[in-house]
């Protein structure tokens, strides 16, 4: 990252903008394994999270002179730790990571160890290029007492070729397990049994059929997807086969559903979003068509409505300034029928839906009802 991001932190002009730059300013402090001492230095160039799990790309420094390039990988273990639980174990001072690394024309995988570290309160591991000290120097006992085989700084002969042109690494797929021992037991655990944090049975939707509600279109996911793509350009997602869905987020027999009740969605963005967004997609509702009404638990929505008329459903007492708002009884998704208030929606409605709340929209105008949604996990 380029150094002059530091001086904006000290503009008063830039104040307000603070929160765009400063989660890649803190990866310049002292928190990364060869600070321990003070005759290295990095320089983090790019950043990305997803979920649990950060990734960081870079440069070592090694007494003012150029060392190598190195890719860092941080793991929180929050949801590893879920996991592990429902099997009796708890995740203990290491973990592993499955790594694939991508550019363009090239691809590697290997399985790296995950030590622990107290000082950024993660587990992490940090592949360089190379472990050598440059002719006539000795690496530090601090730093050195970490390199080697399953070391907190490590060298992965396979990703030799990506990590000499940082700028081409594109994509990183990231799946992490607990540890090869047992705790307390000390038993080994093997890849079939070991609780894995891979993307929790997630999937990516893809247009490979028109046909509603096909299998086609689901494609399975096992990993986190980490992309270093900077940017995206759409030139109108209207233009994007949709992938469509019969009677979406609805019961059998539910008011409403139907062969003809068929919603559609463009899936822009998935794994590209980095945090813990999970999607963004621009979903149409032809007239007379209901998007069923569902709950969400662990996961937040948001609806901009962009085109068209119709009513969104919310729980009856999701939204307090809804209070005087009638009563309705809708099926919801997977539960059967709870309240709901039912309030119209137009070209700049919004509609936000808490973890624990209730949404539902159907088109009720004379024109196709569309929205852009981003939902993205909150727990």
């Amino acid at each position: 990252m380029d150094r002059r991001f530091s001086e904006l932190a000290s503009i008063p002009d830039a104040q307000i903008f603070s929160v765009v730059f400063f989660p890649d300013r803190v990866y310049h402090a002292e928190y990364l394994n060869a600070t321990r001492s003070s005759r290295y230095r990095y320089n983090v160039q790019e950043v990305r999270g997803k979920s649990d799990a950060m990734v960081l790309k870079g440069e070592v420094y090694f007494d003012g002179l150029f060392l190598c390039n190195f890719m860092r990988i941080e793991c929180r273990g929050a949801r590893l730790v879920e996991v592990a639980r429902e099997r009796g174990r708890f995740v203990e001072g290491q973990i592993q990571a499955q790594v694939r690394v991508a550019s363009a024309t090239v691809a590697a995988d290997a399985r790296l160890t995950m030590t622990y570290c107290p000082w950024i309160d993660a587990y992490q591991v940090e592949c360089w290029k190379t472990l050598e000290a440059p002719v006539g120097r000795r690496h530090d006992y601090q730093v050195l007492d970490m390199m080697g085989a399953g070391g907190s700084i490590t060298t992965v002969p396979v990703f030799d070729q990506l990590l000499d042109d940082l700028g081409a690494i594109r994509w990183i797929n990231l799946s992490f397990r607990e540890g090869q021992f047992a705790y307390p037991s000390g038993f080994f655990i093997s890849d079939l049994d070991a609780a894995w944090d891979n993307f929790y049975e997630r999937n990516v939707q893809v247009p490979n059929t028109q046909a509603p509600s096909s299998d086609q279109n689901t494609v399975r996911e096992s990993s986190y997807g980490v992309t270093f793509q900077r940017g995206w350009y759409f030139d109108n997602v209207r233009r994007m086969a949709p992938v469509r869905y019969r009677n979406a987020m609805m019961n059998n027999g539910a008011p409403g559903s139907g062969q003809n009740n068929i919603v559609e969605m463009r899936w822009v963005l998935q794994q590209e979003l980095g945090g813990s967004l999970v999607f963004f997609h621009e979903v149409t509702v032809p007239v007379g068509v209901v998007e069923g009404t569902h709950q969400h638990v662990g996961s937040e929505e948001l609806y901009y409505v962009v085109d068209g008329k119709g009513v969104a459903y919310l729980g009856f007492d999701d939204d307090p300034a809804l209070a005087n708002v009638p009563i309705v009884m809708r099926d919801i998704f997977g539960i059967g029928p709870k309240p709901c208030r039912a309030v119209p929606v137009e070209p700049g409605s919004v509609i936000f839906t808490k973890s624990g709340g209730i949404h539902g929209i159907e088109n009720s105008g004379d024109s196709p009802l569309r929205f852009v949604a981003f939902l993205y996990h909150c727990a």
